[in-house]
């Protein structure tokens, strides 16, 4: 590969690189997206392919709305094929707490849009037959909730963007990125040399290393998550709705006619990734099935299909959390024409065919068709310590379906 010249450079092919990218192309721009290894081969296609439109902020609501729109209409936009089911999904609160929590989001949903609504622990179990009403405080209903299979998301927006004429370069490793001082930075490959008027780090798990070559460091940290999948099981329906257990941190919903569990666990295993060993694949991750185990037999009582199911699959990605939840985008503070998009916070599959979008928009047009201010990397000043960025990055990630964001205004900066 000799130097090429493009309009914008993309690093990493996951979800939320794939649709930077795509939505670049849809906006005029000659595009490359790079991967170290495999196009769209790493976290993104591990995950469990959830939804979930009410969020805590209007702001995040709006934007969960609007991809889970763009979700639907993905073939029509893209061209490519994409297979979601419509099947809602239910939060369940099993703590006095949780119970409250669950009030004030049904109200908040309603607020912002979505069709949120208060069921019967007996209407849940109505809808989701393997899911005992025993210990139920209140459960929560979004009838709009759809769920799919992650890899259709950026493999799709890969393979759209490379027909719109993006060059995809897999298994090209960044080296180095430098400002060329004319308007232009130069991405330095183990293939070659790319020069572009802007650069995008979409690298994920990787991301902090790249962000390290532009002399930022990128306050994100990559977590090992797991999931499993269950054999078929007699009885279970695609349509049966996606099922959250607030206080256990655990996620169910059907998958190829048996069941899948994820979820996040209180001992998270972080990784470094600054410099990882440029053969490290996710694929390489070591797993540990008990950590599903323990989190399977702390439902047991609302779930007790998971205790004598069989394991079908049982694969994981390294999501990256942030201090105060939100995602990571906009440009780089210190070198024109750098930009981010990561911080996945376990939930960039979902909300990926928005960000990306407004990403396009702000390095096409300078705005945003939606408020993505409060993503912006230079909210974290003075930076963290990696010592408080990894306890609140735990905070976060250890309860992540009870996390008020109202408490974390101001846990991106230190106190």
């Amino acid at each position: 590969m000799n130097t090429n010249i493009f309009d914008v450079v993309v690093i990493g092919s996951g979800a939320l690189g794939a649709s930077t990218a795509f939505h670049l192309t849809q906006l005029g721009r000659h595009v490359c997206l790079v991967d170290q290894a495999a196009i769209s081969s790493q976290t993104s296609v591990r995950a469990a392919g959830l939804t979930g439109q009410a969020r805590q902020t209007e702001n995040m609501t709006r934007l969960a709305i609007h991809a889970v729109q763009k979700i639907r209409k993905f073939k029509e936009e893209t061209g490519e094929p994409l297979v979601f089911v419509e099947s809602g999904s239910m939060s369940v609160a099993r703590l006095v707490e949780d119970e409250q929590l669950l009030r004030e989001r049904v109200v908040k949903a309603q607020q912002y849009g979505v069709g949120t609504q208060l069921i019967s622990a007996e209407e849940a179990a109505e809808k989701m037959p393997f899911l005992v009403p025993r210990g139920i405080r209140a459960v929560s209903f979004t009838p709009s909730d759809l769920y799919l299979e992650a890899a259709q998301i950026p493999v799709g927006y890969s393979a759209a963007a490379q027909k719109r004429g993006a060059t995809l370069l897999a298994g090209t490793r960044v080296q180095m990125i430098t400002d060329e001082r004319n308007g232009r930075l130069r991405v330095s490959t183990d293939q070659g040399e790319l020069l572009a008027r802007a650069v995008v780090d979409a690298a994920g798990g990787w991301a902090r290393r790249i962000a390290k070559m532009t002399g930022w460091a990128m306050p994100i940290i990559p977590v090992v998550n797991q999931l499993l999948v269950t054999t078929p099981i007699s009885g279970v329906e695609p349509t049966q709705p996606i099922t959250r257990i607030l206080d256990a941190n655990i996620c169910v919903r059907p998958d190829r006619g048996g069941l899948l569990l994820g979820g996040y666990e209180k001992s998270p295993t972080w990784l470094n990734m600054d410099a990882p060993d440029p053969h490290f694949r996710v694929e390489n991750l070591e797993l540990d099935i008990g950590i599903l185990r323990r989190l399977a037999n702390d439902v047991a009582e609302q779930l007790p299909v998971f205790k004598n199911a069989q394991i079908r699959e049982h694969r994981g990605g390294i999501p990256t959390m942030t201090a105060d939840g939100h995602h990571i985008v906009g440009a780089i503070p210190g070198v024109p024409g750098l930009y981010v998009i990561g911080g996945c916070n376990v939930a960039g599959l979902s909300i990926s065919p928005a960000l990306g979008e407004q990403l396009a928009q702000l390095i096409v047009h300078g705005t945003t068709t939606f408020d993505i201010s409060d993503m912006s990397p230079d909210r974290f000043t003075p930076q963290l310590t990696e010592d408080e960025l990894k306890a609140r990055c735990s905070q976060r990630y250890t309860s992540y379906y009870t996390y008020r964001f109202s408490e974390a205004a101001a846990a991106s900066r230190p106190a």
